[in-house]
């Protein structure tokens, strides 16, 4: 369904809770509002009139009311390497965008939290858009159904869920985490926990307010750098939160049984990815339950940094290997189509 301007309310980013009072509003039992749940998110319905399990009248006046829409796709740019970014447009004619990455066994979904950015890390494209407004959790869930219908997904498909696309989630958390628990509920999108991933550029208190959340998926943190004079040129939100405030908040984190802590380090040639860089992330890292992808970054003429050399990455993660710390190399996927990390800044908007 095409999202326009004076449509009825949208249902998309309702929790059960949130359907079960409307529907008790509506003068009907309350399971009425979960079995609406189910059908929204476990098996993807838009058209209220066919939820055959609710009563005719219910479905009647749900219809005159209210709609399940999800954001338009303005534009689909296939990558070479099979991945697809999608340029989504949302209800106030805001646009944002999101990745599909398939693999073998699983598909990847990179999430945008807001549209545009607020915190401005200067190797990033989407920093050049400044930051308009925070997402609602329709949304963010709406991204996810949105491309799983344009690519026939199949339902309860092998997803992972990342939010590293547009946006600084924490600086969105409340609505982020609605997104993350109708994603996760078997009820609902039913995307295992251990398969979503948030990810920050490091807000220290948001941070520590994720951790006491029950129901949270996993977390990578944007590390790019090895001292905070480093850190402080390129990722200005370090100014606020310094790295030994930032790798504090770290180690305080409750880690499950398993779980590692991401931190994602991007390679900058002659910035951050010398030898004596990797030896002080190693120190930075000590003690933490922890791995960290390496990211040759994906650069264009906009922003003046190079990707470090393929030897470099190697050279770097060597050390962190030698000192027993998991490190990988993330070769980013969509690089021709301006999908790949880093990269997204709504590269082909309709004017």
């Amino acid at each position: 369904m095409v999202i326009t301007h004076n449509n009825p309310r949208n249902l998309l980013g309702l929790s059960n809770d949130d359907l079960e009072n409307l529907a008790e509003g509506l003068g009907q039992p309350r399971f009425r509002g979960r079995q609406l749940y189910e059908a929204i998110y476990k098996r993807r319905a838009t058209d209220l009139q066919s939820i055959t399990n609710l009563n005719m009248v219910l479905r009647s006046e749900l219809a005159g009311k209210y709609q399940v829409a999800y954001p338009h796709i303005d534009g689909a740019f296939p990558s070479k390497d099979h991945a697809v970014r999608y340029l989504l447009r949302l209800e106030d004619s805001s646009s944002i965008e999101t990745v599909y990455m398939p693999d073998e066994t699983r598909t990847t979904l990179c999430l945008s939290s807001q549209v545009g950015c607020a915190v401005d890390c200067k190797f990033c494209f989407t920093a050049l858009l400044g930051v308009k407004r925070n997402l609602t959790a329709g949304e963010m869930v709406g991204q996810v159904l949105a491309v799983a219908k344009a690519q026939a997904m199949p339902h309860r498909a092998r997803m992972n869920l990342v939010f590293m696309g547009m946006g600084e989630p924490l600086l969105n958390l409340p609505a982020v985490m609605k997104a993350v628990h109708i994603l996760a509920d078997p009820n609902g999108m039913g995307v295992p926990l251990r398969r979503i991933t948030i990810s920050t550029a490091g807000i220290v208190p948001k941070i520590r307010e994720l951790a006491l959340d029950p129901i949270r998926p996993k977390l990578a943190v944007s590390l790019n750098a090895s001292t905070d004079e480093q850190r402080d040129a390129i990722m200005p939100i370090n100014r606020k939160y310094p790295l030994a405030e930032l790798l504090q908040a770290c180690r305080d984190y409750p880690l499950r049984p398993r779980e590692h802590l991401t931190f994602e380090y991007v390679m900058l040639d002659g910035v951050n990815d010398a030898d004596s860089d990797a030896r002080r992330v190693v120190k930075l890292l000590d003690g933490l339950r922890a791995k960290v992808n390496l990211i040759p970054y994906n650069g264009g003429p906009e922003l003046p940094y190079k990707s470090s050399p393929m030897r470099r990455v190697m050279a770097f993660q060597d050390i962190l290997v030698a000192r027993k710390i998991p490190a990988y190399i993330r070769i980013s996927r969509g690089q021709d189509v301006r999908a790949a990390c880093g990269q997204l800044s709504l590269a082909g908007v309709r004017e």
